[in-house]
């Protein structure tokens, strides 16, 4: 079976089931690299970073480091990145979304991707990050370079095309980021590339290389997964009214259901992990050096963890999902994409009733190849009012934002 075809990134999970229990782990002779499909071994593969090393050929992004370098730029970031800064962005968030559903809510149809999905976290990440209006297109543009680079793993032509996309773009956006980093020091903001730009820990500060990377780590990251979770919480409330209206009478299960989409769609279906030393696992033997993809996406649906795994459940308690990753690789801004996804699909669901697909066409999936969820995602819903006017001076301020970011359609 091809792991990476559009149909089986549509839906993954009839062919995890039968790996899980037929091939646990799989090794693909073509590619020359393993999956693990349970979830105690990806845990494991995650968690030991002794035994399976982050630092792969890969973008020169914090993810990719080990301890101690790993230690000290997350402590580094983590000055600048930190709850109280994440829970500051709520009233922001709200006026965004508000925003974007005006653009839609009278015509009673959308592209939930390009109108809402997309737009809502490149805006919040653009604004977090300093980046002038007149810039933000542009942040679009490098996105979508960034965003092919998965496809260095299908070798030929497709991963040369990825790495010269990615270097054309990395080129630019240092230099870029060399102005606004000149800029920030000479006027200091209150904003996130200010807060890098001073952030000390021992008396060591990141360089430029550094905050490039975490530039480019939080364009994609930042953005993508935010992205994903709201159109797969859309999809699985259109496959599932009867969890719709569920929540729709008990609104206060919008975390919980959210936690829910994460494990029973996760955004991120995958890693990438490099075997430090020879690995036994399910009677076979992984040699070191060897690249291991941990299935994420398969490990949240192993029926060994949660009962009725293939059921979509709202309430389900326990849920210790690992969409975020686990251990000290941990998704540092998963509190930003539930948050964003707390407030987004609040906005939804009050003001656009009775969504379904416009259309039966399978959808297609978006670039990057280790994420699940569609690239668009057209809807058609019962025709609301539009909010301008209410008071809402965060959604009102930012009309020249969503002018600049061409994902958004307007």
């Amino acid at each position: 079976m091809n792991l990476f075809s559009e149909e089986m990134r549509r839906n993954p999970y009839p062919a995890y089931d039968q790996l899980r229990s037929a091939a646990p782990l799989l090794y693909q002779p073509s590619k020359d690299f393993w999956m693990i499909f349970d979830y105690e071994n990806v845990k494991r593969a995650l968690a030991d970073h002794e035994t399976f090393s982050s630092a792969i050929p890969a973008p020169p992004w914090f993810i990719f480091f080990d301890p101690p370098r790993h230690t000290k730029l997350r402590a580094l970031i983590n000055r600048a990145f930190t709850p109280a800064v994440i829970a500051s962005l709520e009233p922001r968030i709200r006026g965004l979304a508000r925003m974007l559903v005006d653009q839609t809510i009278e015509r009673g149809a959308m592209d939930l991707a390009m109108d809402f999905s997309v737009p809502l976290p490149m805006m919040v990440i653009a604004e977090m990050l300093g980046i002038p209006v007149a810039d933000r297109a542009r942040l679009s543009g490098w996105a979508d370079n960034l965003l092919t680079l998965s496809h260095d793993l299908l070798g030929g032509q497709a991963a040369i095309n990825a790495v010269a996309e990615y270097s054309a773009a990395t080129a630019e956006m240092s230099e870029y980021l060399k102005g606004l980093i000149e800029d920030c020091r000479k006027a200091p903001r209150d904003d996130l590339l200010t807060r890098l730009d001073a952030a000390e820990v021992g008396g060591e500060r990141l360089g430029h290389a550094e905050i490039l990377g975490f530039f480019q780590l939080l364009l994609i990251g930042g953005t993508e997964t935010t992205t994903n979770l709201i159109n797969n919480a859309i999809l699985c409330f259109i496959e599932h009214p009867e969890q719709l209206a569920r929540l729709r009478e008990r609104m206060e299960l919008l975390p919980s259901a959210i936690e829910e989409v994460l494990r029973y769609r996760s955004p991120l279906q995958w890693m990438p992990r490099k075997i430090r030393r020879e690995v036994q696992m399910h009677g076979q033997t992984i040699p070191a050096g060897k690249t291991v993809l941990a299935v994420i996406g398969s490990a949240n649906c192993d029926p060994k963890i949660f009962p009725n795994a293939g059921k979509f459940d709202i309430a389900r308690d326990p849920n210790p999902h690992i969409a975020f990753g686990h251990g000290i690789h941990f998704c540092l801004g998963a509190p930003l994409a539930r948050l964003e996804a707390r407030v987004a699909l609040a906005e939804l669901l009050e003001r656009v009733k009775d969504f379904r697909l416009a259309s039966d066409a399978p959808w297609e999936p978006r670039k990057p190849l280790q994420v699940l969820g569609p690239s668009r995602l057209p809807i058609r819903f019962e025709p609301g009012k539009r909010l301008a006017g209410n008071g809402e001076s965060a959604a009102m301020g930012s009309r020249a934002v969503v002018a600049a970011c061409p994902p958004c359609g307007s």
